[in-house]
């Protein structure tokens, strides 16, 4: 009950702190919190995202729209999903506690700083009731102003292919949309709170690592709930360098997390790779800045196949790549 109570507290899109009577419509951060509670409570202490896990039966559909919408199978591969970063050959991995280490230098004189808001480049298998169980490359926007409101811009755009039409599943239907369509445009009354994400992130590690495990409603702060933090974080933030290297420094002492060696990112962006496995079957990568310790980019792919579902190992479940 008492994950229920804040799930429910999370959704509000009056809160205590905020103006009284300021009725108006749900921000990204209650519509998030809002569906996780509609569509599925989390385990307790970790924070889920919805994931498209469809039956064989749901897959063909869903490839026969994407054939009859792209002019043949040849085209869809390429437009229905990406693939999975590679990590260059020979490349030499860099330990975390480097990266660590040299972000402190980096952050030395604050700069850049700390800015409420994103912009992120998405792509994920995404599952909601009533919509066709698609979604390609969008890209979104969030900016504050002074007054504690905020706008949000989505449009769909596919770094990996400029200039040509995007598959989205916005409507009722899978359909082929220009690069850089708006899918939405909003603005959000001003809001407030004491309380992540609204809250401001420190860039001391040990009030970090507290502030992230309150972000998912955890009570300890697994190397699985770290890294979903980190994504939850950087959809409502863009991290300064003071806390990119406070954060570097919570990566470098978490368990498991594996250096590969040296991406390119979807962004055309050269990083280093990290990767941890989880017990779920699905294999997650953080792609960081080795000089500053910003986190570029997150993919989750599935590490073994599930003909149930219709995946197999190597599919990506989905990526983020973060920008300033």
């Amino acid at each position: 009950m008492a994950d229920e109570l804040e799930l429910l507290r999370a959704a509000d899109p009056v809160p205590a702190a905020g103006p009284h009577f300021g009725d108006g419509p749900l921000d990204h951060i209650a519509e998030r919190h809002l569906s996780r509670l509609l569509h599925g409570a989390p385990h307790p202490g970790r924070r889920t995202r919805p994931r498209l896990l469809w039956s064989l039966a749901a897959a063909l559909v869903v490839a026969t729209a994407l054939t009859l919408l792209l002019g043949g199978s040849a085209g869809t591969p390429a437009v229905a999903a990406p693939r999975p970063l590679a990590v260059r050959v020979h490349s030499t991995p860099v330990p975390l506690a480097e990266v660590a280490k040299l972000a402190a230098v980096a952050a030395q004189d604050g700069s850049p700083a700390l800015r409420q808001g994103t912009h992120v480049q998405s792509w994920s298998l995404g599952m909601s009731d009533g919509r066709p169980p698609v979604t390609l490359p969008e890209e979104r926007v969030v900016r504050w102003a002074a007054d504690g409101s905020h706008t949000e811009l989505v449009v769909a755009t596919d770094p990996a292919h400029p200039g040509r039409p995007v598959l989205t599943d916005d409507g009722d239907r899978p359909r082929l949309v220009e690069d850089g369509h708006v899918l939405s445009r909003r603005t959000f009354p001003p809001m407030w709170g004491d309380a992540p994400p609204l809250a401001t992130p420190p860039h001391d590690p040990a009030k970090l690592r507290t502030y992230l495990t309150e972000l998912i409603y955890g009570h300890t702060l697994t190397t699985s709930e770290l890294l979903e933090a980190t994504d939850e974080l950087l959809d409502n933030w863009t991290l300064g360098a003071r806390e990119s290297a406070a954060l570097a420094e919570l990566l470098a002492d978490a368990k498991g997390l594996r250096p590969l060696g040296q991406v390119t990112d979807r962004l055309g962006r050269t990083g280093q790779a990290y990767v941890h496995d989880e017990a779920s079957g699905a294999r997650r990568m953080l792609i960081l800045d080795p000089a500053t310790g910003a986190v570029l980019g997150l993919e989750t792919t599935f590490t073994r196949d599930d003909p149930e579902y219709g995946v197999r190992a190597g599919d990506v479940m989905d990526y983020s790549a973060w920008m300033r």
